[in-house]
């Protein structure tokens, strides 16, 4: 019989012993095999070991860093007036009530965790069952608890949820709406023969209309932007509307305004002495000069906003044969889109609303909301409509709504971008969104009269007060708050009146994944996106609020602060320009009375000494941070689970930006 196998021992090059097996289940054979495994799972329980262990350290170092920066935050941050206001505020009070109430309640939990009491079960007991008086004390507490507050509760969070449901089949409907476009490839057509390019007087007349106002970063750049435009150059006028309050700025806008005047682009600078209205007593200021009778068309471009030289050739034709068409509305795109993590979740929202909402409403319906710049308006329409009133601080929804109610129909090009830039600090990003949420309810209640008493038919009035102003501005906003922030963290108190797994879990995260379809490449953060939705619903809520009872906050407009970040076709502008010394010497000649002086205040104000910045801490949203983290340590005594890491999660969401650790940095 041949041997199965052969062992070679080698001690020595001279001592070579060789070892016949004529069954591989002999004991040498086995002895052998036992040796080497284990010695090999030996080996591999101390390399996972390793490995474990290693982990603990960097989890430590990490944790401890994070202590660090948020103990240096909370030392450096600058909390403004603002934040001080926020102690006055009713919502910013009741936070802080629930949150003392939640801390207590918290601290009895645990004495009944601790003693083994039953913290959800209700049952009737007898007085021998009672170990003490704090034990009759809380039962009590749970039966009227059980019996007159968690009606209540359950009450509230049904109606809570069915608007949540509604809003949740709205976004459906429009996700819908947006797939069948896609589907069968519709897109808005020019009618009739394109414009003569040999013969200028086919090109109707066009004023692009730049508002700006103490826009240091990005002046430079729309300006370049706007005269760069492809339309014949006696077709076209550029008015710059600026409304800055730095004298030394305005000469810097000046200046950059006769540079390319110079060059033979039809452009004026305009400065208003009387500075009333914000952009809108801007924008009727600039349409009440003699010359805007002589144009058909304007174009608004806010100062950030780079339009590429196609812009007015693949919007303005788009009037032809559409004596009905009013506005044409282009799509944003930002240069800045993955800046940050606050600037990626941005980009989420915009994309949903640009590709889903404002494109559907567009063909469906041919109204939408004017997202106030990178739009061509028919200027018949706009004085046919009352033209810009200074009355709320969304003036860009103002004169839609009340365009749509004198029967102007509005198109939309998806396909057509304008790049912008996005609010790189969430300091910045919560004034925007303040804005443009409280703004819509003043709205709302200047022009319910109106939209009652309109020729429109009976379907667009249904659509313009309840899912044009109530369903996405007042219901969206409120429900978020109060399901997610409010409700949810008293159900772990009142665990009676718990919400279902599919409330807090299934519906909001299949909503924020038809969120994120527009914008497919920010699916890996699709949990954060969710986590910050429902962080900034305090901020939406309050200034829904604000707006809906004319509080204060409601008429603040602040500008957002702009970066100045420049795209390619910035760059090539800024190729064609003059050298630094050139525009130094045409600055002279301009102002020789008193041109030194001059030059040398545009030399300071190069580099001005700005005063030094600091991320800010935010209380409302650190009360809040504090709140759900006591409902997530009451959810945990319960074993609650998916309740306890959405009140974890989001609890941290808050804490993150409370402490201003989302967006812009300033070391």
């Amino acid at each position: 019989m041949a041997p199965s196998s052969v062992v070679v021992t080698i001690d020595k090059s001279s001592n070579i012993s060789l070892v016949e097996v004529n069954d591989s289940d002999t004991s040498v054979f086995l002895e052998k095999q036992k040796t080497a495994s284990t010695k090999q799972f030996s080996w591999t329980l101390l390399l996972k070991a390793h490995r474990v262990l290693s982990f603990f350290p960097w989890i430590a170092m990490g944790f401890s860093k994070t202590l660090v920066s948020v103990k240096k935050r909370i030392a450096l941050a600058d909390n403004g007036r603002d934040e001080v206001q926020y102690k006055e505020r009713l919502i910013y009070r009741f936070i802080r009530v629930f949150l003392a109430i939640s801390i207590i309640s918290l601290c009895i939990e645990f004495v009944a965790y601790f003693q083994n009491w039953d913290l959800n079960f209700i049952h009737e007991f007898h007085p021998t069952e009672v170990m003490g008086l704090f034990h009759w004390s809380y039962m009590g507490w749970v039966s009227f608890r059980a019996e007159y507050i968690a009606p209540s509760i359950m009450m509230l969070s049904q109606f809570c949820v069915v608007l949540f449901m509604i809003q949740s089949l709205d976004r459906f409907i429009l996700g819908l709406g947006c797939f069948w476009i896609k589907f069968r490839n519709i897109k808005p057509t020019i009618d009739g023969e394109a414009y003569d390019i040999e013969d200028a007087s086919s090109f109707p007349m066009v004023l692009v209309q730049i508002p700006m106002c103490n826009e240091r970063e990005v002046y430079q750049q729309s300006i370049a932007s706007a005269c760069q435009l492809d339309w014949p150059k006696d077709r076209i006028l550029i008015q710059v509307l600026d409304d800055s309050s730095d004298e030394l700025l305005q000469i810097l806008i000046r200046n950059e305004v006769n540079i390319w005047s110079e060059k033979g682009v039809n452009i004026i600078y305009r400065h208003r002495f009387i500075r009333t209205g914000y952009k809108a007593g801007n924008l009727h200021s600039a349409m009440s000069c003699d010359y805007v009778k002589n144009y058909e068309f304007v174009a608004i471009l806010d100062a950030d906003f780079q339009p590429n030289p196609d812009f007015l050739q693949l919007t303005v034709p788009h009037f032809q044969g559409k004596p009905d068409v009013g506005l044409v509305q282009a799509r944003w795109s930002f240069v800045n889109k993955d800046e940050n993590l606050l600037t990626r979740l941005q980009n989420i929202n915009l994309c949903f609303h640009f590709e889903v909402e404002q494109q559907v409403n567009s063909h469906f319906l041919s109204f939408f909301g004017f997202n106030g710049t990178a739009g061509v308006w028919r200027i018949k329409a706009l004085e046919e409509s009352g033209g810009w009133l200074e009355r709320t601080t969304v003036e860009d929804m103002d004169i839609a709504v009340r365009a749509h109610l004198n029967g102007w129909k509005f198109i939309y090009l998806n396909d057509v971008k304008v790049l912008c830039e996005l609010p790189e600090s969430y300091e910045a990003y919560k004034k925007q969104q303040h804005r443009w949420h409280s703004g819509p309810m003043q709205l709302f209640r200047l022009c319910l009269p109106a939209i009652l008493k309109s020729k429109i038919s009976k379907w667009k009035k249904a659509n313009l007060i309840f899912l044009f102003f109530l369903l996405r501005k007042l219901i969206l906003p409120f429900y978020s708050f109060t399901l997610f922030c409010v409700i949810l963290p008293l159900t772990m108190f009142i665990p009676e009146a718990e919400l279902p797994i599919w409330v807090i879990c299934y519906v909001p995260v299949t909503m924020s994944i038809l969120n994120i379809l527009p914008a497919p490449k920010a699916f890996p953060f699709l949990m954060p996106y969710l986590l910050f939705e429902n962080t900034m619903s305090v901020t939406k809520f309050n200034a829904m609020v604000s707006g809906l009872f004319q509080l204060g906050s409601a008429y603040e407009w602040v500008v957002t602060k702009k970066t100045g970040r420049s795209s390619e076709s910035d760059l090539l502008a800024f190729a064609e320009r003059e050298s630094k010394s050139f525009n130094e010497d045409k600055i002279q000649r301009r102002l020789s009375e008193s041109g030194l002086e001059m030059l040398g205040k545009l030399k300071e104000q190069e580099a001005p000494v700005q005063p030094k910045k600091k991320n800010r801490i935010y209380r409302k949203e650190l009360a809040l941070a504090f709140l759900l983290l006591t409902a997530a340590t009451r959810s945990l005594l319960s074993a609650h689970g998916i309740h306890f890491y959405f009140l974890l999660f989001q609890g941290l969401s808050f804490l993150v930006v409370g402490l201003d650790l989302i967006g812009e940095q300033v070391a």
